[in-house]
């Protein structure tokens, strides 16, 4: 019965590790080709096994997609659980809107994972999905901490900021024309809707 439960384990370990290994020749696909580039084929080439060994670990390119989304997502949620939070709210939302531009301006298949929904017919699933729920639940209590309170205003930031990250993008990629406007962009927004 041991030896049952330790074969178990280690295979169990032994497909974790696989499962990971596709997921990192995923991500250098699409960082060097973009998102429509992701073909099963040339991901098991580059990832070293063959195309049906892919589908043993993952059941269609959308769950590629997915677990891709969720290891995107679990970043996201760390690096805003690693700002600091001080007793000045202005503060920490320019520090959380900062690392949210350079988040993004860092790995464009990331963020056009992320926040444009631009791989047709994926969408994550509900635990992957729950992850940016819970990251932007942080946003919404920032914003509350600046007195912002009305979710139209929520959906007008996540506007304004994720459209600085796609003109920096699109329009300057490697510069920072657009993300050196955080400061302003953050000083407009309090004034036009702050309450305190």
């Amino acid at each position: 019965m041991v030896k049952t439960s330790v074969a178990s384990g280690w295979r169990e370990a032994r497909r974790e590790n696989a499962r990971a290994a596709v997921l990192v020749a995923a991500w250098k696909l699409v960082r060097e080709d973009g998102l429509a580039a992701l073909s099963l084929r040339e991901l098991a080439r580059r990832a070293g096994i063959t195309t049906p060994t892919v589908y043993a670990y993952y059941e269609s390119k959308n769950a590629i997609f997915d677990a891709m989304f969720a290891e995107a997502a679990q970043e996201f949620v760390d690096l805003k659980a690693s700002l600091p939070v001080t007793d000045d709210p202005r503060r920490d939302l320019l520090t959380e809107a900062r690392a949210f531009v350079d988040f993004c301006v860092s790995d464009v298949p990331r963020f056009q994972l992320l926040f444009q929904h631009s791989v047709p017919g994926f969408e994550p699933s509900p635990e992957s999905y729950e992850l940016a729920v819970g990251a932007l639940e942080v946003t919404r209590e920032l914003l509350a901490r600046n007195g912002v309170h009305d979710p139209r205003y929520l959906d007008i930031w996540t506007a304004v900021t994720t459209g600085l990250v796609d003109q920096q993008i699109s329009n300057d990629p490697g510069g920072d024309r657009w993300s050196r406007l955080v400061d302003d962009v953050v000083q407009m927004f309090l004034a036009q809707f702050s309450t305190t």
